[in-house]
């Protein structure tokens, strides 16, 4: 017989899985700013991460907010999970997968474009342990059937 959900929710699995929903949603969260700042911000952090000097163009800017609206509103869904993983238990799993999937993205393509190592290895870390944290803990949101 299983613990209790109050008991279940103390637990150090549920606990570790919401701390990687968390910070999942921190980090897709994170991009969600870019809808709001100025094209110079804009491309100014995205200097500071690595790129080339970018010339303002209208299609560069509103693929910016495209992205960044993308990003944010995924980061409100691993937010939703954090805050109520019980109730999302079984989408769980699949927004693992997600990170997964997006980590191998960034992985092949980086190495592909022979990128340096910040920010990307940064990038693929995230996604690889956030969402393999995600999947080793998911079963802990599942809540057990009384009888």
């Amino acid at each position: 017989m299983g613990l209790p959900n109050q008991s279940r929710r103390s637990t150090g699995r549920f606990r570790l899985l919401r701390l990687f929903l968390g910070l999942s949603a921190l980090t897709w969260g994170a991009a969600g700013a870019g809808v709001f700042v100025g094209w110079e911000t804009a491309a100014g952090a995205m200097q500071g991460l690595g790129a080339e000097s970018i010339t303002y163009d209208p299609m560069l800017d509103y693929w910016l907010r495209m992205v960044s609206g993308v990003f944010g509103l995924i980061g409100c869904w691993y937010l939703i999970l954090t805050i109520w993983p019980q109730r999302f238990s079984a989408a769980i799993p699949w927004f693992g997968v997600l990170m997964l999937v997006e980590g191998l993205v960034l992985l092949v393509h980086g190495l592909r474009l022979g990128l340096p190592p910040f920010p990307f290895y940064g990038d693929v870390s995230a996604c690889v342990v956030g969402g393999g944290g995600i999947l080793l803990f998911a079963k802990a949101a599942v809540p057990e059937l009384e009888f």
